[in-house]
Parts: structure tokens; sequence; C-alpha cells
């Protein structure tokens, strides 16, 4: 392939560059010696990523590698000699610093669970005993024989429900017996019972019904195989012998749960992540919801949808990935590149997408530049408009034809973008997914792509902080370079910008709504009762409508680029009611008013009682001191009528013959 080292110096004057033909074999020596003066050292090469390592571990003083691919990514192509821009610029991005990913550990022991509908069961348990602590649970095993030595318990039953993760498994199973010791040609069974509970590490699943949980090849742990097929049960097997151990896995998200704003009071606001979750590794838990780490399979959907940045994705965080993106963008423009396209891909799908197409396809087209992310669905509103304030003329997801998982996350924020872009004057196809496993047709989708115009003095802004911020931050740097800038776009419902249309007439001033915003988006004054509003803090959680004892507010998605440096809005004020008794302000006037006319000379506790209805008029303090001194229960009921009983009667009937006036 063709390699300009004079256009990676030019546009990373930074970095000493070195080239060859053959680093790795005929001249590892040249290698060798630039690897002993340690420090960084970034190989554009992945294919021998090992012999690099072994290497530059045998050396006194080894370096910091880091390797980048701009063989299959970029030189092997039909584009091959208009690709040297799109290589300076995958090599300054690869030079970027990455942050350390955090790690959960999951312990499992070996315990194994294989879940069977017939004998098949205990013979794939056979395979297993000598490496695993076996237990196998079918769910019919009248045709089964028992053996002359038990080496593994055989129950029956059926799961009920299961939860947990590698190391952690937990069943409930009905219908479970265990077979008598006595059982001669066929298994006899104990009385069965329902809501037995059953703990293991991990799970063999050749029941052939439905996963015993959502997303159920993401869920560590849970190996489920086809029983009609020998290969595939053959494979799990293998597995499962390898999970016994110490694992470490990415913690994916970062959550700061002191910004989420699912609930107040038990009112529930915002669900975006609930609903998103494919593994179920997020549950309510009060005001807030509930990671779990070891359950998380790193979809990144609850972070790109997250409206206040409570979940911020690790893997990299959201201004590392920002950083990359400038990186990419800004490096390929100065090294005279035009028309960027940006690809997103995973490791797993895409990049052997991207391999497999320059192998023996036509390769990447010169201006499509391969972005290499742990999950397309991470990728939220903040790098698509960062791509685009960079200098991106179009962003494109490599998506598989079946995804693994649900990816209405990935949906959702290109149903964002496109109205944003659009009203900002980026016209035609900006943001769209590519779904497909064939190589040929990735190829066709990339090279059928327009040249779309792009900004023409890109920004050059350092993203910094969650993602709430990174995100706000992009989308003023995009409307700052747009070809047709506006000062508000409408969004779709779900956003998570927007304002609040509120009935004034309606409202009490109660400030329920106050109370209930997690974000301080709506806010009082402490001179007089009032409402107040800053769209730019609103995430459009819903807390407020659905606080409102007047159900008097209603959401309205929108993104006003001016809220950023906008005061907030007086919504409504009033003036506040005078205690009768000290003077202090209290509640609204008219609220207090209001009160008075439905009581006064309605209701009987305040009947012919000016001092109770004085009560009304004070402010809290004085109205305590008013009951005490007029011991005003106000839990107390209207006097009781006298009711007359055999004894009045009696009574009375002799005092009327003492006065004589019996007849």
């Amino acid at each position: 392939m063709p390699v300009d080292r004079h256009a990676v110096e030019r546009a990373c004057p930074g970095l000493s560059v070195k080239d060859g033909r053959h680093f790795c074999r005929t001249e590892l020596a040249r290698f060798r010696d630039t690897a002993e003066q340690g420090g960084d050292l970034l190989v554009a090469c992945t294919q021998e990523t090992p012999i690099f390592n072994e290497i530059a571990e045998e050396l006194a003083n080894p370096p910091h590698l880091t390797f980048v691919n701009i063989r299959e990514t970029a030189g092997w192509s039909k584009d091959a000699g208009r690709a040297a821009p799109k290589m300076a610029a995958l090599i300054a991005a690869a030079a970027e610093p990455q942050p350390a990913i955090p790690i959960v550990s999951l312990t499992s022991d070996g315990v194994v669970l294989v879940y069977g509908r017939d004998a098949q069961a205990i013979e794939t348990a056979h395979l297993l005993k000598d490496t695993l602590d076996v237990t196998v649970l079918i769910r019919d095993a009248r045709d089964a024989t028992p053996p002359r030595v038990t080496e593994f318990p055989v129950v029956q039953g059926k799961i009920r429900s299961a939860k947990g993760h590698l190391g952690a498994f937990e069943l409930t199973i009905d219908s479970y017996a265990a077979p008598a010791a006595s059982s001669r040609d066929r298994y006899a069974f104990d009385t069965p019972r329902d809501g037995a509970v059953s703990k293991c590490d991990l799970i063999l699943d050749l029941s052939g019904g439905a996963p015993l949980f959502p997303a159920a090849d993401l869920r560590d742990g849970y190996l489920r195989a086809d029983p009609g097929d020998p290969a595939a049960v053959l494979r799990a097997v293998l597995k499962a012998r390898d999970l016994v151990g110490v694992f470490d896995k990415p913690r994916y998200v970062d959550f700061a749960e002191d910004l989420c704003a699912h609930s107040r009071s038990r009112i529930v606001g915002c669900r975006r992540c609930l609903d998103l979750c494919p593994t179920g590794a997020i549950t309510p838990n009060g005001d807030h919801v509930a990671f779990d780490a070891a359950i998380c399979a790193g979809c990144g959907q609850c972070a790109a949808a997250c409206p206040t940045g409570a979940a911020g994705y690790a893997l990299p965080p959201a201004d590392m990935l920002m950083r990359n993106l400038r990186t990419l963008l800004t490096i390929y423009r100065q090294a005279g590149g035009r028309d960027a396209v940006l690809l997103f891909h995973d490791q797993d799908h895409g990049a052997a997408m991207i391999d497999a197409l320059a192998r023996h396809g036509d390769g990447l087209p010169a201006n499509v530049l391969p972005v290499a992310i742990n999950e397309v669905t991470q990728a939220g509103l903040d790098a698509v408009a960062a791509a685009f304030a960079y200098g991106a003329s179009a962003v494109r997801f490599l998506v598989r034809a079946k995804p693994r998982h649900d990816i209405a996350g990935l949906v959702r924020t290109i149903g964002l973008a496109a109205p944003v872009l659009a009203a900002l004057g980026f016209d035609g196809e900006r943001v769209a997914t590519v779904e497909t496993d064939d190589p040929f047709a990735l190829g066709e989708a990339l090279f059928a792509i327009d040249p779309l115009r792009a900004a023409e003095r890109p920004a050059t802004f350092v993203a910094q902080g969650r993602s709430r911020e990174v995100t706000r931050l992009a989308l003023r740097q995009l409307h700052g370079v747009a070809p047709a800038p506006v000062d508000v776009v409408m969004l779709p419902a779900g956003a998570p910008f927007g304002t609040i249309d509120v009935d004034v007439e309606g409202c009490t001033l109660c400030l329920s709504c106050v109370s209930a915003c997690p974000t301080g988006a709506l806010g009082d004054e402490p001179e007089r009762p009032a409402l107040r509003f800053n769209e730019d803090a609103c995430v459009q959680c819903g807390l407020c409508k659905a606080t409102c004892p007047e159900k008097v507010i209603t959401l309205k998605p929108q993104l006003d680029f001016r809220a950023a440096t906008a005061a907030s809005r007086l919504i409504k004020a009033e003036e506040p009611y005078q205690c009768i008794s000290c003077g202090k302000p209290f509640g609204t006037k008219s609220s207090v008013e209001r009160v008075l006319a439905k009581l006064e000379g309605k209701h009987w506790m305040f009947k012919n009682s000016e001092k109770r209805l004085n009560v009304i008029k004070m402010c809290a303090d004085c109205r305590v001191n008013a009951m005490v001194e007029d011991q005003f229960d106000p839990l107390a009921g209207p006097p009781r009528p006298k009711v007359r009983t055999t004894e009045d009667y009696l009574r009375e009937r002799e005092e009327a013959k003492a006065r004589g006036e019996e007849s």
C-alpha cells in the first residue's frame, strides 16, 4: 500500500515519524532500536501486535505501545492513492491519550446447572463433571435411566424465574422433586413442590424454550444452545469449562445518582434508561435508579439517552470521545482531506466487516473515517453534533442486519439529530445506519454517499465534563458553524431539551413543581409568590407535569440556542397575603381569598365565628398561637345533638310526678 510519510509529518508536526516496509520481519531491528528509547511508541500495524509486544517486553526500558490500523482502514482500498489525509488522521487520533478502564470482577467457582428437557441434559453433564460441579435439572425425566453410580445430582422441575449473573445466579423452580434412591428402571420422584430456590455460578440452558433472561446472549455466565444442534451444544460445553476463576469486565457506565431525574416523592418522571436497557441491569430505586454493573453488557443506550448526565459511558467517556473526533477531523482537514464521512462501528462486527471489505473488495472510500467504539448504540446526540461541528459532512452507524439487542436508543438519537441538522441548514441525509452483514453491501452504501456541504469554518472546541455539559457545548458550537443557523428548533416528543407551557389562570402557585424539579429549571422568589423557569436546565423529565395538582403544565420539546445565556423567565407572580397578626407575607392573596370565600358562612367550623375565620388569615406561626389560645381543635367535629335515652325519659317522668304534673 502507498504510505506518504511526509504527509503524516506535515499533518502531525508533534510526532517523529519513521516509515518502513517490513518492521515485523526484515526490519525488526529498526523497531527494536526505536523501542529501546522508551516513551510512547505508536505502531501503525495491528496484525503483528503480538510480535511487537513480545519484543517490547524483552527490553530493559520498554516503551508504552499503542497500535493503529491504517492498512485495512485506508491503504487497502481502490482509493489508496488519495488516502494519505485519512492515514494521518487515524494516526493522530490513535496518539491521543486514553483513560484507564474501570473494572468489575466476577468470581465463578464452577457450580453449573444444566437445564434440559430430557435425558440429553444428563449426557451433556457427563462432559462437564470432571471440571465443574454439576447439577442437572430436567423438565421431564421419565425416559431417563438412573445410573449405577450417582456422579452428580439429577432433579426434576421447571424454572419459573431467574436472576443474577456469572458467579451469582438465583433460580426459582416449580414442580421441584428429587429422585428416590430406589429408582430402578427409570427415575421415581418425591412429591413435587413449587418455589424451590437454587443458586449457581453458571447456567447451561438446553431446554429449547424461551431464554431465561432478556438479551440472553449478553448475560455473562448464561450459556444457551439448541438441543437439536450437537455442534452448538458442544461449543457451549467447551465455553462453560473455561468459566471458572475471577473474570474482569469493564464498568461500562459511570452513574451519579444525585443527578438522576427518575422520581421524586414516589412520582415517576424520567424512564428513558429503564425503557432502553436490554439486559435489565437498571432498576428503580427510590428517587433514582440503580445500575448493576455485573449485569450491564455495555450497550450504552442509557448514557446516550440520559438527559441529566447521571449515566455517563466510560469506554471512553463522552468528553474523551469528543477529543478523538476533534483530532481525527482536524488533522484530516489539515492534511487536505475533504467531505469527511464518519463511520461509527464496533470491534466484533464492524472491524471484521471493514477487514473483509479491504481484503476481498474495494476497501473503504478515502473520505470515510472509521471510528471504533465499544457499541454503536453508545453514541448520543453529543457525538453527532460534535462530528458536524468539527467538519464532518455525514455520519453513518454500522449495525448488524440482526442486532444482538434492540437499537431503539440509536434510532432515537438519529431521530433527534435529524431535525436539528436540517433546521441549521445541513440538507440531505446526514445521519443514517448501514444495517448489513455483507461487506460488499457496506462498500456500495459508503461509495454511494453523495458529497454534502460541511461547515466552512469548523469548530475547534475542547470538550470537558459529563455528557449533559458536553452535549450542550457541542450543540452551541454546531449552531455557530451552521450554514443557516436559527434560534429555535422544534424537537420530537421525548427529547431532553425544551420548555414548558403553564396555564397561568389555573396555576395556584403552590410551587409543588419547584420542589419536584431535579435540575433547578423551575424556581421561586424569596420576596413574593412567583414561578420562574430556566430553559437551559430543563431536561423534560416530566416530574413537574406529573406533580402539578392542578394539571396545568405541558411539556414542549424544543432546542433554544439562546437559552444558555438567557435569564430565567417569569411564568407567574402574585401579591402575597399579609398576616393579620404579624404582617408577615405568606401564600398568595388570591388563594387565601378564594379559601375564605368558600368557608365563610358555609362550613360549620367557621359559621358565626369571626375568630376562627381569622385563623385562615394568619401565617403558620400566628395560626398555631391563635389555635392554642382559643383551644381551637381543627380535628373536632361540630357539637353533637343531645340524644334522649330511657334513663332521661324515666328521670323526667319522676320530676314531673314530683311537681304534680303527671295526669
